[in-house]
């Protein structure tokens, strides 16, 4: 597939974006299951330790170099931390909030992404895409406010989990030009089992209902696999999606997530957005794909007219 003309590899690259679309839903799905009986905390190792069990013999398969340099190592520690408490704010919401409504949330993390880039890179944001990232946030305050009625300041559990998640992907960024993605999201299942499994140790027997863990009974044992599993084929279908087509292409597609997060939630626990939920979803759709539009138009400039001076950020 890899020597496929670029023209062609955008459809396997499409394709593959959708199934993260779908498949990762079922991470959340299973997550939402087994926090029915299992402690949150467990829940959020079992998807670290799965993924490292999962990914390494990938990695072997693959023959890929497992080293890095220390400066590499301390933003891998960074990557495994941020993505260890985000993963346990998004569990925890899950855990009494539908799936749809909490993810509707997360979805603000493209504006925080725009915003910390900005400040951290220098990426070059102007009036026009401020905008449209406080009118998405807005949109999420939609979606939050009859949430924190109903279930209290876990609804903004999925606030959380949008800001760590966007420091998540800057890391991500600062490492991708000299890690292979298999052997980062390896590293990262590994430091990430490394930390949270002391942590279970120490608590057992604690009585601190989040993390003291129990032992999985019956199926349980099936959703903390799928945690893991999901969580690491969704990953991998994402990682490729992104090599075969442009990011902007595929940006669009990433909202079809709510879709079927929408679907399974009403299949397994009966869950449909109220109509405040879902005027929240269309305004974070609406100003998602604005920004997407100007980034794709800006980046479009840029390739154009390579020599003349940078489009004013707008």
């Amino acid at each position: 597939m890899t020597g496929l003309p670029a023209t062609d590899r955008v459809l396997p690259g499409v394709a593959l974006m959708l199934a993260f679309c779908v498949l990762a839903p079922l991470q959340d799905v299973a997550a939402k299951l087994a926090s029915a009986t299992v402690p949150v905390g467990q829940i959020t190792a079992a998807r670290f330790m799965v993924q490292a069990a999962l990914m390494l013999p990938v990695a072997l398969l693959m023959r890929l170099p497992m080293g890095l340099s220390a400066r590499f190592w301390g933003l891998m520690l960074a990557r495994a931390a941020v993505l260890i408490v985000s993963t346990y704010c998004f569990v925890a919401a899950t855990q009494v909030m539908p799936i749809a409504d909490a993810l509707a949330i997360v979805f603000v993390e493209p504006f925080l992404l725009l915003i910390l880039g900005h400040l951290i890179f220098g990426d070059a944001v102007g009036p026009r895409r401020i905008a449209a990232s406080a009118v998405g946030f807005a949109g999420a305050l939609l979606v939050i406010q009859p949430s924190l009625t109903l279930f209290g300041w876990v609804a903004l559990f999925p606030l959380g989990t949008a800001a760590l998640f966007a420091v998540y992907m800057l890391i991500t960024r600062a490492m991708a030009a000299e890690v292979h993605p298999v052997t980062m999201q390896l590293h990262t299942a590994l430091v990430g089992s490394a930390i949270c499994v002391p942590v279970l140790l120490l608590a057992q027997g604690s009585g601190l209902a989040e993390f003291d863990p129990v032992m999985p009974q019956g199926r349980c044992w099936l959703w903390l696999f799928g945690v893991g599993f999901w969580a690491a084929l969704s990953h991998i279908c994402m990682t490729y999606a992104l090599k075969f087509a442009p990011s902007a292409t595929l940006a669009p597609l990433h909202y079809l997530e709510i879709v079927a997060a929408v679907a399974l939630g009403f299949a397994v626990f009966g869950d449909f957005p109220k109509p405040l939920t879902w005027a929240g979803i269309a305004v974070i759709f609406a100003s998602g794909l604005y920004i997407i539009h100007r980034e794709r138009r800006v980046a479009g400039q840029a390739r154009g007219a390579p020599q003349a001076a940078p489009a004013a950020a707008e």
